[in-house]
């Protein structure tokens, strides 16, 4: 489905979630407020305290913007801005992002800023633009999707920030404490890729539809995510000290350098795990969560997300 019509007029109806990321809501909801209305911009704003209700205040706030022509525009951390992308796709309706979480992969790969003066003024003259789209089953994801270790370290995170706080910091010390606490037991996954089947070892399965993050770890998919591509990582069976030793690798951008790292794209690819089978399988979609029953299925969308973006060249190349 095409998107409506978007002009420097067309009303924002904005939704910002209190639970993501870690700065001061109430600064946040009145800075985007005295932006838009210096600019003399139609707006609605949305504040989600209750993070249980944030489905359906997204969708409430959907169908508000379908009826007046409107651009829904998330305000939160790389989940928040999934789970919005996830209601948008296919309604019809623009969708913007404002970047508020730890990691912001979507926002910085886009050139949109992190500061929300910054961020609020750039959606002021943003284009619309098409962003390629993953699908994993029927969940969406704008970053990544894994099975294995990874989801493991991200649910570990989320403990870890309960006590110490967020940060990339603290993020990378919950990763270092779950890889020496706890035994990894390696999956047997069965790929079926461009007709062909295969079944192997592996700690993680891990898949990425962000070229910036594929860039920063030192896998060299970035161009093939680029182009309409899916990015695999699959690490082999390894212990715990390679496991560090790879972690280190990411973090200076060398891990598609690893023997113990194999890499490839595609554009549709079916996966299943050793896991009991007919039991749901934990992923990791975007920094959230989720259960999933087996098989499971990676592709492209077959339609892109439109989003608000700044115009090519508008923004400081990403980091």
């Amino acid at each position: 489905m095409q998107p409506i019509d978007y002009t420097p007029s067309t009303k924002l109806f904005l939704i910002v979630n209190c639970g993501a990321g870690k700065n001061d809501k109430d600064a946040i909801v009145t800075t985007i407020e005295r932006v838009l209305n210096e600019a003399a911009r139609a707006h609605e704003i949305v504040v989600v305290a209750d993070p249980s209700q944030i489905d359906r205040t997204i969708e409430e706030t959907i169908a508000r913007a379908r009826a007046e022509n409107g651009a829904v525009v998330v305000a939160g951390g790389d989940g928040t801005i999934n789970t919005a992308a996830q209601a948008v796709l296919g309604s019809g309706c623009a969708f913007g992002a404002l970047p508020q979480g730890t990691f912001n992969y979507f926002g910085r790969w886009h050139g949109i800023p992190l500061e929300i003066e910054a961020a609020t003024r750039a959606l002021l003259t943003a284009r619309l633009q098409p962003v390629q789209v993953g699908f994993v089953n029927d969940r969406i994801f704008l970053i990544n999707a894994s099975v294995g270790l990874y989801p493991q370290l991200l649910e570990d995170r989320e403990a870890f920030k309960q006590s110490h706080g967020r940060g990339r910091f603290n993020a990378l010390l919950a990763g270092v404490a779950t890889l020496i606490r706890r035994e990894h037991r390696p999956l047997r996954i069965t790929m079926e890729l461009d007709g062909a089947s295969q079944t192997v070892p592996a700690v993680t399965l891990f898949v990425g539809n962000n070229p910036l993050q594929m860039r920063q770890v030192g896998i060299p998919l970035d161009r093939a995510v680029d182009s309409g591509r899916l990015a695999a990582v699959r690490l082999r069976p390894v212990g715990t000290m390679e496991l560090l030793w790879l972690t280190v690798r990411g973090m200076v951008g060398k891990l598609g350098e690893e023997a113990n790292v194999a890499t490839f794209s595609f554009r549709q690819m079916t996966v299943a795990t050793s896991l009991t089978p007919g039991k749901p399988v934990k992923v990791a979609i975007d920094g959230e969560i989720m259960w999933l029953r087996g098989p499971l299925e990676f592709r492209v969308a077959d339609e892109p997300l439109y989003a608000l973006l700044p115009p090519p060249g508008a923004a400081e190349p990403p980091k």
